[in-house]
């Protein structure tokens, strides 16, 4: 299955990378380790989505789970080609209070962020709250101008209250490492756990029809 784990910059994910490294049949990417090209935009980012799942099917195959980090929210990966071939998908989103994360892009990158690319992962990061809340929440955003393959009708009359829409939300802010690392390792847990006692709601079968 994949277990991703979304949110914008500064919101933890290298924490949960660390967190999830050496736990048994589970293996961890970063979605930028595929190298990220000058001007990557969001058909980028979702045709990249999609490169990400096929690669997550070979694991799939060999009955190895994969965790990936990144900045695809739900919508996306559902949206994906490939994504009904995945046995199950967990969503999760790693959020920070809109306060720390400005100061947190402050003193991890001094000086490499003007005002206006710092507004923007903030209101990025206010967007992934709506969305991870209700799909219908400004779904233009991700859907206006994306990657022409996706297939955003597999979720887009999907109301709040879907149950297979459920994305965990794990907000960092006022935790310590280790305190935000076992939340985010008692998540997998749960998910693993669901999916393997055919609770979860998006196991393969339950919420689309291959296409």
């Amino acid at each position: 299955m994949l277990l991703t784990v979304a949110g914008s910059s500064c919101s933890g994910k290298t924490t949960a990378v660390r967190a999830c490294a050496q736990i048994d049949g589970l293996v961890v990417h970063d979605f930028d380790e595929i190298g990220v090209p000058a001007g990557a935009d969001v058909v980028w980012r979702q045709r990249s989505t999609e490169q990400w799942i096929q690669r997550v099917l070979l694991y799939q195959s060999d009955g190895v789970d994969v965790l990936l980090t990144g900045q695809s929210p739900l919508g996306e990966v559902l949206a994906s080609p490939s994504a009904t071939e995945l046995n199950g998908i967990a969503a999760c989103l790693l959020d920070v209070d809109d306060r720390v994360r400005w100061e947190r892009l402050d003193s991890r990158d001094p000086g490499k962020w003007d005002l206006d690319t710092k507004r923007s992962f903030i209101g990025w990061a206010r967007w992934h709250r709506g969305h991870a809340a209700d799909p219908r929440y400004r779904p233009e955003v991700i859907t206006a101008a994306g990657y022409e393959r996706m297939r955003w009708a597999r979720w887009s009359d999907w109301p709040s209250t879907d149950s297979r829409w459920a994305v965990r939300v794990i907000d960092t802010t006022g935790r310590s490492v280790r305190q935000s690392a076992a939340d985010i390792r008692q998540w997998v847990t749960e998910a693993r756990s669901d999916f393997a006692l055919g609770r979860l709601g998006l196991a393969a079968g339950s919420w689309a029809t291959p296409s």
